[in-house]
C-alpha cells in the first residue's frame, strides 16, 4: 500500500529503525512515536508527547491520525485472532539486516 502511494521500499524497510533513520523527518518521527505509543502493549501516550502533537497539528488532524492508528491496531488484532492471513498488499523478501532488526525488536 505504501509503495502505491509513492513511499519508497527503502523507507518502508527503514520503519524498523525509524527513530534513527535519516529517511524520516521530525514530523514523521513524531507521528511514528505516537503510533508506537498507541500500539505497543504497556505504553501510553504521555502528556509530553500529546503536547508535542498539539504543537504540530490541529485537533482534527490529531483525531484523524488517532483514528487511523486505532483502526490499524484493531484490524491487526482481529485478523490475528481469526487467523486471517496477510492479503499480500506489499510483499518483499526482507534483507538479512531487516530480519535481524525484526528479531531484535521481538525479543525486547
Amino acid at each position: 500500500m505504501g509503495s502505491a502511494l509513492g513511499i519508497s521500499e527503502e523507507k518502508l524497510i527503514a520503519l524498523l529503525e525509524w527513530e534513527n533513520s535519516p529517511l524520516f523527518d521530525d514530523t514523521e518521527r513524531l507521528v511514528l512515536e505516537y503510533a508506537d505509543s498507541m500500539t505497543v502493549t504497556g505504553r501510553e501516550v504521555s502528556d509530553e508527547l500529546f503536547a508535542r502533537l498539539q504543537a504540530q497539528f490541529d485537533a482534527d488532524t490529531i483525531v484523524e491520525l488517532t483514528e487511523i492508528v486505532a483502526w490499524e491496531n484493531a484490524s491487526s488484532k482481529f485478523n490475528r485472532a481469526l487467523r486471517i492471513p496477510s492479503q499480500g498488499l506489499w510483499q518483499r523478501t526482507p534483507a538479512p539486516r531487516a530480519i535481524a532488526l525484526l528479531l531484535r525488536r521481538s525479543n525486547r
